[in-house]
């Protein structure tokens, strides 16, 4: 299992010293534990180079079948721990970028206050790359936007939110553009891959753009502060106002009925055998999501 698990980081990182790291083990050792697999299997996984390992045509074959294998025993540790205790012991969460920063401190404050002496992971990167890691054993569930839409995986809503129009300070008093007026505008918008940036492209209406049109950002964070600069416009979730307008000169401005959302909801396998405790998780980050709001709308 040892090996197994070696093999599957550095299938995954491509890089010894990175997947050694990962194991908390030598790289030397790594790399001795994957040549005596090799000796064993009589075959090669990895075609080497000075610069990074790639799997043969073999190695990917048996990659599929290691994550299955892999995902099927931690999952029997799963249900050893669900069986035994009434509680959650460890909880490996994924999260998008444009929830993370906002409800993540909320939620690791009411999960340790239900669950005494839970361990919290926490992994913070796009949807497509959380149901992968999902699928793959390697998180208990994911936060993100919904629908999903994988059959593999159980969606739960949790709740929604609308979307807000950040404009410059100076233009906080103008009427509010209708959304097909926002394609005539400079639009800013997150990067490729982030389900916002499909979710603003869908409320604007707008199909392909030329590159003069559009801007990107790597975050919020950075949109905001673009749009204090006066370069455009940009739309972001609710959650988002508090800590992103903190320091920008901007304003905020919402939208006339039917108002742009998105649906935040939970993920994760159908075969976990942590569904219960998964389900009180849901109530837990439902009441810091109901908790931020209440203090938005306060302030």
């Amino acid at each position: 299992m040892k090996q197994l698990r070696y093999f599957e980081a550095l299938a995954r990182d491509g890089r010894f010293r990175r997947a050694a790291d990962a194991c908390a083990i030598s790289q030397p050792a790594l790399s001795m534990q994957i040549k005596e697999l090799e000796q064993e299997l009589g075959s090669e996984l990895f075609e080497r180079s000075a610069r990074e390992v790639k799997l043969t045509p073999f190695g990917r074959t048996f990659a599929l079948r290691v994550r299955d294998i892999l995902r099927a025993v931690d999952e029997l540790g799963e249900f050893a721990r669900a069986s035994r205790d009434s509680f959650l012991t460890r909880l490996r969460i994924g999260i998008i970028p444009t929830i993370a920063p906002y409800l993540l401190p909320a939620i690791i404050n009411d999960l340790n206050r239900s669950f005494a002496g839970i361990q919290i992971e926490m992994r913070e990167t796009q949807t497509a790359k959380l149901v992968q890691e999902l699928a793959q054993g390697q998180l208990d569930l994911a936060i993100v936007a919904l629908p999903v839409s994988e059959p593999s995986l159980t969606e739960l809503e949790l709740f929604r939110e609308e979307f807000v129009l950040v404009r410059r300070h100076e233009d906080g008093d103008k009427p509010v553009p209708e959304r097909e007026a926002l394609r005539e505008m400079r639009l800013l918008l997150l990067e490729e891959g982030h389900c916002f940036r499909d979710q603003a492209l869908s409320f604007c209406k707008v199909g392909p753009a030329r590159p003069r049109e559009i801007m990107e950002g790597s975050s919020l964070s950075t949109l905001v502060q673009m749009v204090g600069a006066g370069i455009g416009v940009t739309l972001i979730p609710e959650m988002a106002v508090p800590v992103e307008t903190r320091s920008a000169h901007v304003s905020i401005s919402r939208f006339p009925s039917p108002q742009p959302s998105r649906t935040i909801g939970m993920v994760w396998r159908n075969s976990t055998p942590m569904a219960k405790q998964l389900q009180e998780v849901a109530e837990a980050v439902r009441r810091a999501a109901e908790a931020m709001r209440e203090e938005y709308a306060g302030g």
